[in-house]
C-alpha cells in the first residue's frame, strides 16, 4: 500500500465524499434497521448470522469512516497541536462516546406506553447485558477506535501489520474457546472480542485516507478500488477454508456447507467476513470518489444524516419506538406485501431525516 501520509500536509476541510458515504451508510442503516424486520423485504437486505447479506455491509462501513476520519484528525492534530494535545483529546472523545454507549444501550425503552416513551427505565446491570447489549455499534466504534489508536497515525506497513495481526488473534481465539461461547451468549457483532477483527475495515479506512490525501481523488479511485477487490476475494478465499474442501457460496447468498468460524458472519464478527466487508467499503467509498470529489454530486438526504451522524444513530433508535407498534401489529408483518412494507420503511426513513434536519438547522451537532 501507500507509505504513510505523515509526512505531507493532512487534508483540511470537510470532506464532500467522505460526507457523503458516511450519509449513504446512515440512511442504509435506516432502511436495514426498520425494513429488514419486514418478511417481504429480500433476504439480502436483512441481518443474518450464518452469511454476509447486503445489510451486514453496513456497520463496517460506519468502522471505515471512523478510520478514515481518525487518521485524518490525529494527523492534522499533530501538526496543530502537539502530540499530548493530540492524544489526550483523542482518548477524551473516545471515552466519551464509550460512556454514551453503554449508557444508551442500558436504558429499556417501554414500547408499551408512551410514559415509557418518555422516561425510559434504567435496566439493573448483569452479566446478560455486559455480554449482549453493552457492545453494540457505538461500543464497538469505540474500543475498536481505542485498540487501533497506536498506530493510526503510524507508517502502512504497522498498521498493515497491526490489521493483520488483530484478525489473526481473533481468529486464535475463535478456534480455541470463543466461537462456541458467543453463539452461546448470543453476542452482537462480534461481543467483547469483537474490536479485533472491526479493527480491519477502521484500518481500511485509514489507508483510503492515504490514497485521497496523497494522490488527489482521481489517483485515488485505482488504488482504492484494487484493494478493495483484493480484500473482497481475501475475504472469500478465507471462508472457503472451513467448507469442507468445497468453495464456500458467494457474499450475499446463503451457505452451502455447514456454518463455522471460517464463515462470513456478523454475529461472530469472523474474519472472512470483515475482510471482506473491508473491501466493499473501499469499493463503495471510491463510487463516492468519483461522484462527489470528480464530479462534484451529492444528495440532499446524505447531507443531513453525514454531517450529523452520531445524532442520527440516536434518533432513528428513538423514532423506532412508535413505528415499531405499526410493524409488529397483529398479523402486519406476515401479509404485508414489499410495497406496504417499504412505505412504512420510508416513512421511518423520513421521519427520522426531519429530525435530524431540525437538529443540523439549530446547529445541534454530536461529534465524539
Amino acid at each position: 500500500m501507500t507509505p504513510a501520509a505523515s509526512s505531507s500536509a493532512p487534508l483540511t476541510g470537510r470532506l464532500l465524499s467522505l460526507d457523503q458515504f458516511r450519509g449513504y451508510t446512515v440512511a442504509a442503516m435506516f432502511f436495514v434497521n426498520y425494513g429488514g424486520n419486514f418478511a417481504a423485504v429480500p433476504a439480502v437486505l436483512k441481518h443474518h448470522h450464518t452469511y454476509c447479506s447486503l445489510a451486514d455491509t453496513v456497520m463496517p462501513q460506519f468502522l471505515f469512516a471512523v478510520g478514515f476520519a481518525l487518521r485524518l484528525v490525529v494527523l492534522r492534530n499533530l501538526q496543530k497541536s502537539g502530540a499530548r494535545t493530540t492524544w489526550l483529546r483523542a482518548l477524551r472523545r473516545i471515552g466519551l462516546l464509550l460512556v454514551l454507549g453503554l449508557a444508551f444501550y442500558h436504558l429499556d425503552w417501554d414500547t408499551t406506553r408512551w410514559d415509557g416513551l418518555l422516561h425510559p427505565i434504567w435496566r439493573p446491570w448483569g452479566v446478560a447485558q455486559l455480554w449482549r447489549d453493552a457492545f453494540e455499534t457505538l461500543v464497538h466504534i469505540a474500543v475498536t477506535s481505542l485498540w487501533v489508536l497506536p498506530v493510526i497515525a503510524a507508517s502502512a506497513r504497522l498498521r498493515l501489520l497491526f490489521g493483520m495481526g488483530s484478525g489473526l488473534l481473533h481468529l486464535g481465539l475463535s478456534a480455541w474457546f470463543w466461537y462456541p461461547l458467543l453463539h452461546e451468549k448470543s453476542v452482537i457483532d462480534g461481543g467483547p472480542l469483537g474490536f479485533l477483527t472491526w479493527t480491519i475495515p477502521a484500518l481500511a479506512g485509514s489507508f483510503a485516507y492515504d490514497f485521497r490525501q496523497e494522490r488527489g481523488a482521481r489517483g485515488a479511485l485505482r488504488p482504492l478500488l484494487l484493494w478493495g477487490g483484493i480484500l473482497m476475494l481475501l475475504g472469500y478465499l478465507v471462508s472457503c477454508l472451513g467448507a469442507g474442501g468445497h468453495l464456500a457460496a458467494p457474499p450475499f447468498f446463503p451457505p452451502r456447507v455447514p456454518v463455522d468460524l471460517w464463515t462470513m458472519s456478523q454475529r461472530a464478527g469472523s474474519l472472512s467476513y470483515l475482510t471482506f466487508a473491508a473491501g466493499f467499503s473501499l469499493a463503495v467509498y471510491a463510487g463516492f470518489v468519483w461522484l462527489c470529489d470528480l464530479h462534484r454530486k451529492k444528495l440532499a438526504l446524505f447531507t443531513i444524516l453525514g454531517a450529523n451522524a452520531l445524532a442520527a444513530y440516536l434518533v432513528h433508535a428513538w423514532v423506532d419506538v412508535p413505528f415499531s407498534w405499526l410493524r409488529d401489529a397483529p398479523h402486519l408483518d406476515q401479509y404485508a406485501r414489499l410495497p406496504l412494507a417499504l412505505l412504512l420503511t420510508a416513512g421511518f426513513i423520513a421521519t427520522s431525516t426531519f429530525l435530524v434536519w431540525c437538529l443540523n438547522r439549530r446547529g445541534w451537532f454530536l461529534r465524539l
